[in-house]
């Protein structure tokens, strides 16, 4: 979970910006070996030697760990009803919901005979029915991969595309069990997006998704991922979806990241360069890093949000704000842009010396 050196601080930060942000960690000493006199701690960001790579930011509360540990344990060792307890705990909180059940996803991955157990406990029970779904799509989106199709072996699409099917009539069946979940429709249109359903077929979907959860976070993800040109939409419908979620999300919500990882997608699309540039594309960053400062901070997708904010207000050549960030993250860097790197505390430092280096704290001295 993404310079003012001497003379170079002061040319404009374009495509210059871009091609150094790119290429930081491979030309870091043989192009810029002044980056090595940057001192971070007087912009307010932590000494390059406390640079950790192995986490986006810190890591959960000993207690935190120590809870998702025994339910796992207990999970393993035939006992569902810890885990029926621990998704249950979440209430409404549909975001809460879903980030639960991606926990007892992780744990049925590596091994499901409890979630059985429990569907058979409990058939009424909406989230083991939304996990056994969910389940379904995970191993289905295994044999696909993550690549682009083109690059997917046939026999391995003609897998995946057998297997959503079942996928998609899980979540809904799990769907009849409670009217107000909106996670087995999440399910739904992520499986409704890999069957290449029309915008006419995938809409009441998400008309049913938002109408219980307007702001779904992983909803949002995954229509975005339906509406971005790989998809079935474009760039344009991609930015114009994100935008309107931006827009309407509520304060404290992470929603406005979202259009961070449109920016992601943009990025990893030949020939966006433009589009990434654009004032569609830049000028919702402020009101991104506003919605994002009143996050909670125990927000599990705070730390990976900040980076991807960081590196797009760089590219976007506003240095204070993505100071800012840096100051912010501290001296956690394992998340993307960085870690596309080979070093990626190489690539986090060079980038935040180039955000301090253009700030208005540096003009001031």
């Amino acid at each position: 979970m993404i310079t003012t050196v001497n003379f170079i601080f002061a040319v404009a930060v374009g495509a210059f910006l871009v091609g150094v942000v790119r290429n930081l960690t491979t030309h870091r000493r043989a192009i810029h070996p002044v980056f090595e006199l940057f001192d971070p701690v007087p912009y307010g960001l932590v000494p390059r030697e406390q640079l950790n790579a192995a986490r986006p930011g810190p890591p959960p509360p000993a207690l935190r760990l120590k809870e998702m540990q025994a339910i796992a344990d207990s999970a393993w060792e035939g006992d569902w009803r810890q885990a029926a307890a621990y998704a249950a705990g979440a209430g409404q909180d549909w975001d809460e919901c879903w980030s639960r059940q991606e926990l007892l996803l992780e744990i049925a991955c590596s091994g499901d005979t409890w979630l059985e157990e429990w569907r058979m406990a409990q058939p009424g029970n909406c989230a083991a029915a939304t996990v056994e779904a969910q389940l379904l799509l995970h191993r289905a989106w295994e044999i696909r991969g993550s690549e682009y199709a083109s690059r997917v072996p046939a026999d391995r699409m003609a897998r995946f595309k057998e297997l959503l099917p079942a996928a998609f009539e899980a979540a809904r069946r799990a769907a009849l069990l409670d009217a107000h979940d909106p996670g087995p429709w999440v399910v739904m249109i992520t499986a409704a997006r890999a069957m290449g359903y029309s915008p006419e077929r995938f809409g009441p979907l998400w008309e049913e998704l938002t109408a219980r959860a307007p702001h779904h976070y992983t909803g949002h993800w995954q229509a975005m991922q339906y509406w971005c040109a790989k998809w079935s939409g474009s760039d344009q419908l991609m930015l114009d979806f994100t935008a309107h979620a931006v827009r309407h999300a509520p304060p404290g919500s992470a929603l406005p990241g979202i259009h961070l990882h449109a920016l992601e997608e943009l990025e990893k699309r030949p020939g966006a360069a433009a589009l990434l540039a654009s004032p569609a594309a830049r000028a919702p960053l402020d009101t991104v890093a506003r919605a994002l400062h009143d996050v909670p901070d125990d927000d599990e997708r705070l730390p990976r949000l900040r980076h991807l904010l960081a590196h797009h207000l760089l590219l976007a050549g506003r240095h204070d704000a993505a100071l800012e960030q840096f100051r912010r993250i501290g001296p956690w860097c394992g998340a993307a842009p960085w870690t596309r790197h080979p070093d990626p505390a190489a690539a986090f430092d060079d980038a935040r010396s180039i955000a301090a280096r253009n700030s208005g704290l540096n003009h001031g001295r």
